[in-house]
Order: structure tokens, then C-alpha cells, then sequence
């Protein structure tokens, strides 16, 4: 995990947003889904691998009070800080590998936009799936993006999982009802494409918390 640290610090403190392949100008996909879901302006919401992205940016400016922004790289929420200025102080900033969080908040929407496929090992897919199931409220919405089966085998150097809308559905089913799933093509800012897969998923009413690993 120190090793993923370190890539990823090094990563962000030496390349600019339009330098790497996951940067959107604008996080459509995720906004669009959010208000479709008609939550509360104070519904808890956090972004998982957040880093320096502009969802952050759009959160506020729909108004949504209670924001928290997960990432390994503290030098990627340090930069998103920066440009955020004096409004930073109304985010809550979480510096931590997803599979070492804990957290006692109960989240109305967790956003996870090409996190997960990092996941490679049993152990760690593990962790994750009980750490959301743990952390969401009652109803708690999931929105999960990775690469899909057309999409690319690494990203920034590293290998990843690939997920069709079936293998995703299979992963999270014990503890969640598939609300949505879709395919997009992201356009890099190089101009290449690549494929994701989405699902969205709500917690079930039946679900018991699980411990931790």
C-alpha cells in the first residue's frame, strides 16, 4: 500500500490535470445521476478517489453542504484545495488508501469513479465491499464506474480489473439492489477514448452491517 502511495503522490505533484487520462472538465455522469436521485441538499456524500477533480467543484455549486473527499495522494487533495480557495474549508478531506478507511458516517451517495479496478486481489475487492456496505445509510445510494472489458488493461501504469455490467451486478449482489448500469466513453484529454462501465446501486433494507477485515 506504501508502494501505491508513493506512485500516486509522484503522480500528482509532477502532472497537471490536462497530463492525465481521468480528468473531466466537467463531471456530468456524476451530477446527472445525483440529482436524479433527488437527495437532500444535507444528504452526506463522498467521493472516493476524489484527487483533484472538479466534482468537488460542482457539489458546492448545487449547493450540497456535507462533502467529503477520499484520496491516497495528499498531494492530490492539497492541489484541489488550492483551487477551491477559501470554499475548501466547507469540504471534509480524507487523506487514506480506500482499504485502510474507517469511518463512523453514514453516507446517503458514494461516488467511485475508477477506484475499485485498482482492486485486484480477493482481500482487497473484499475490504471494499464491506467497508461500502458498512458505510452506507439505510437506502444509501453506490455509484460505481471502472473500465470495462473494452476499456484499457492498466491505468497510469498499473494493472486493473475489468468489469462487465454482469460481473459488477455478481460482485456487489448480496448487499445491493442495481438501480442503474450504463456504458460511456470518457475522451482523454489526449483525445483517445475509454470504455467504462457504471452501475448504480442501492443498499438493501435487509442488509446486516458486516465486521471489518
Amino acid at each position: 500500500m506504501e508502494n501505491n502511495k508513493s506512485h500516486w503522490e509522484n503522480v500528482f505533484f509532477t502532472k497537471k490535470p490536462n497530463e492525465v487520462s481521468w480528468t473531466q472538465d466537467y463531471p456530468k455522469t456524476a451530477i446527472d445521476y445525483l440529482e436524479n436521485l433527488n437527495l437532500s441538499k444535507t444528504a452526506n456524500i463522498i467521493d472516493v478517489g476524489g484527487g483533484d477533480s472538479n466534482l468537488v467543484d460542482a457539489l458546492l455549486e448545487k449547493g450540497y453542504e456535507n462533502i467529503w473527499v477520499l484520496d491516497i495522494s495528499a498531494t492530490a487533495l492539497e492541489n484541489a484545495k488550492k483551487r477551491l480557495g477559501k470554499k475548501a474549508d466547507l469540504v471534509h478531506w480524507i487523506v487514506s488508501d480506500i482499504t485502510d478507511f474507517k469511518t463512523d458516517i453514514k453516507f446517503d451517495f458514494w461516488h467511485d469513479r475508477a477506484v475499485f479496478h485498482f482492486l485486484t486481489d480477493e482481500i482487497s475487492i473484499d475490504k471494499y465491499l464491506v467497508l461500502v456496505e458498512n458505510a452506507l445509510a439505510l437506502k444509501g445510494n453506490f455509484l460505481l464506474g471502472t473500465f470495462s472489458e473494452n476499456g484499457p488493461l492498466k491505468c497510469s501504469g498499473l494493472e486493473i480489473k475489468q468489469y462487465s455490467e454482469s460481473t459488477m451486478k455478481q460482485t456487489f449482489k448480496k448487499s445491493f439492489e442495481v438501480f442503474n448500469c450504463f456504458t460511456e466513453e470518457h475522451k482523454t484529454p489526449f483525445d483517445t477514448i475509454q470504455h467504462f462501465q457504471f452501475c448504480g446501486f442501492k443498499k438493501k433494507l435487509n442488509n446486516e452491517t458486516r465486521t471489518q477485515i
